[in-house]
């Protein structure tokens, strides 16, 4: 058994050509090799939703979740999966993760769900801020799901980046 795709749609001919750099010109995914790549400071930040019921906005408000305290416990499953990303997304290189904030807001439809990461490496960070806010995001509605069937998560987005050879970049600026 193989995991690589036969016939036409194996082949991308001229794929670093078209800026695809984890794919071979074979068609197969590869990881990058950054190693001639120089250290830099980076960091990156992301955000996402979660929409709850009034019901769960309302125990998260009054600390009466069923579970216990759902904000510390995502805040804590966000902090741990920046540092486990390349564990979870194949072709992400393993960063020196230096710094991870977590901030859980609770809105009148949910939590709003940020995160900032930040190293001190060959290559971007954006990934591990990703996978902090959905990390975060899916523990929360664990630690809610007794009091909101419905909850689902949304938006989910890099919001900035800094560093590296591509500079920087921060959502809505032109």
């Amino acid at each position: 058994m193989t995991d690589r795709p036969t016939g036409p749609a194996r082949r991308i001919d001229g794929a670093r050509a078209t800026g695809l750099s984890h794919v071979r010109s074979d068609g197969t995914a590869h990881m990058v090799d950054v190693s001639a790549k120089p250290v830099t400071a980076r960091a990156a930040s992301a955000a996402g939703r979660v929409l709850l019921s009034a019901a769960a906005v309302a125990a998260l408000r009054d600390g009466t979740v069923p579970k216990g305290d759902a904000l510390a416990v995502a805040r804590i499953a966000g902090l741990q999966a920046a540092k486990r990303t390349p564990d979870l997304i194949p072709l992400a290189h393993p960063v020196a993760v230096h710094g991870v904030e977590v901030d859980l807001d609770v809105v009148d439809d949910g939590v709003d769900i940020r995160s900032r990461v930040l190293t001190a490496d060959r290559t971007g960070i954006e990934m591990e801020a990703l996978t902090c806010v959905s990390v975060a995001a899916l523990a929360l509605i664990d630690m809610v799901k007794a009091v909101d069937k419905h909850a689902r998560i949304t938006d989910v987005r890099v919001t900035a980046k800094s560093g590296g050879r591509s500079g920087d970049w921060r959502e809505g600026a032109s």
